[in-house]
């Protein structure tokens, strides 16, 4: 097989891989990262999903398809995996996750890695998300100078378990006062032994590509790696005085507002004055890029909630036949804008308030900006990252997927009416300025070049 490595590079170029499980949520990170060592001049591969090649390739990587038995559409997940439908979100929902979503492909995804490595691209470096689990296996299968530095982005919470937060799968924030960390450690065993049949199926996919979990599983994906680089800040997320070294925070990846925001007329939809020029509060509702078939879960009752208040509503659904389906579902109120698809930095710069299903990108984009939220979500881990909003104080958790019209418009009015909420995202906000994701991930390349 041809190496797609150039002839000739200058010394200073780092060959990197970067992996990522075909999940739009973790691709595009992924491709943010590559993106950006691309234009440090850095020569990058990402392996992930086929439908993924184009978006590859727009960035100036290279793409090469993860094989069949590791590749899915994540857009029609339910034809691959359809007894998950039935599981309720939580713990039962996580262990089914880890077992066959991102557990079955793990020997797959490690021997794609290893024929990239020994035979057309000999990568100081590989990225990955931190599910993308032939990357642990990588890791786990020879000491450090023997194979490659393995940096895992934390594009979620960490799944650590500690004595000082709750475990992931729960939704809740960390205990207070005396008795707090035995109720931690407790809720941790009670994960873990959900889990145990979780457990046993991963250690016999690390079998499969000659590897073996030195722990339970949610441990691994944050102490496997040599580097875990988690994209937020210590205030938006719970304290772990037992983390590992390799762990630390980066900040979230860029997408702060735009210079030329207005010297782009085509990206921008024909209603765009309404926005930029309105005295009245805008609030943008989304149901991100994933959960978003469906909206009657969180935008057409968003719509409803706010019709009669005296704020201009942007729904925005990530798609071209979005809107079409929303004003067949009922009328659209005078108030509402719908849009496709609107780019996040170009929007939130105007926006007062975000309803959400609560992706971590999504709510990290509009905290760049300040922007308090409302977060109703539930399935993977939207709990989890809703429980993060409140509890740091820069918005309210729904507590559910489906809220009602009554619910969303009384948290809406509370996040714009009390000014506690746009003090803390605008604290968090100040927070993030003083990381730098890209940088810090560049640094870790460019050293495990050099070595």
């Amino acid at each position: 097989m041809a190496s797609i490595v150039h002839a000739r590079r200058e010394s200073s170029v780092s060959l990197v891989i970067a992996t990522a499980t075909p999940f739009h949520g973790h691709v595009q990170p992924v491709l943010t990262v590559a993106a950006d060592l691309v234009r440090r001049g850095h020569e990058v591969v990402v392996l992930t999903g086929s439908r993924f090649a184009d978006q590859v390739r727009a960035v100036g990587a290279i793409h090469v398809s993860l094989p069949s038995a590791a590749d899915f559409d994540d857009r029609k997940l339910e034809l691959y995996f359809p007894e998950r439908a039935a599981l309720p979100a939580g713990p039962a929902q996580l262990d089914y996750d880890m077992k066959y979503i991102f557990g079955d492909p793990t020997a797959a995804q490690y021997g794609a890695l290893r024929n990239l490595l020994d035979r057309r691209f000999p990568a100081s470096v590989v990225i990955s998300d931190p599910l993308f689990l032939g990357t642990t296996a990588l890791t786990l299968s020879a000491p450090p100078g023997r194979r490659p530095v393995t940096v895992s982005l934390g594009i979620t919470m960490p799944t650590l378990l500690s004595d000082d937060a709750p475990p992931v799968g729960l939704g809740m924030p960390p205990f207070r006062g005396e008795g707090a960390t035995e109720r931690h450690r407790q809720l941790n065993a009670q994960v873990q032994q959900i889990m145990a049949s979780a457990q046993c199926h991963m250690e016999e996919n690390f079998g499969e590509s000659g590897t073996e979990l030195p722990g339970f599983i949610l441990d691994c994906l944050v102490t496997v790696p040599d580097h875990y680089l988690q994209l937020t800040v210590p205030g938006f997320e719970y304290a772990r005085g037992d983390a590992p070294q390799s762990f630390r925070f980066v900040g979230p990846l860029a997408g702060g507002p735009r210079a030329d925001a207005e010297e782009r007329p085509e990206e921008l939809p024909e209603w765009w004055a309404d926005v930029r020029d309105t005295d009245r509060p805008v609030v943008v509702v989304t149901q991100g890029t994933f959960d978003n078939r469906d909206l009657g879960r969180l935008v057409r009752p968003t719509l409803d909630a706010l019709a009669d208040e005296d704020v201009l509503v942007v729904a925005t659904t990530g798609r071209p036949e979005g809107p079409a389906e929303i004003e067949a579902a009922g009328p659209v109120p005078a108030n509402a804008r719908l849009a496709g698809y609107v780019p996040f930095e170009l929007l939130l710069p105007h926006t007062a308030a975000m309803v959400t299903n609560g992706g971590y990108g999504g709510v990290h984009q509009a905290l760049q900006h300040g922007v308090p939220l409302v977060v109703g979500g539930d399935g993977e881990d939207k709990p989890e990252i809703a429980a993060r909003v409140e509890w740091s104080g820069v918005g309210i958790d729904l507590h559910t997927g489906e809220p009602s019209p009554a619910d969303i418009r009384k948290a809406v009015l509370t996040v714009l009416g009390e000014p506690g909420y746009l003090k803390r995202a605008g604290e968090l906000r100040t927070e993030f300025e003083g990381y730098d994701a890209l940088g810090a991930i560049a640094g870790v390349v460019e050293a495990a070049g050099a070595a």
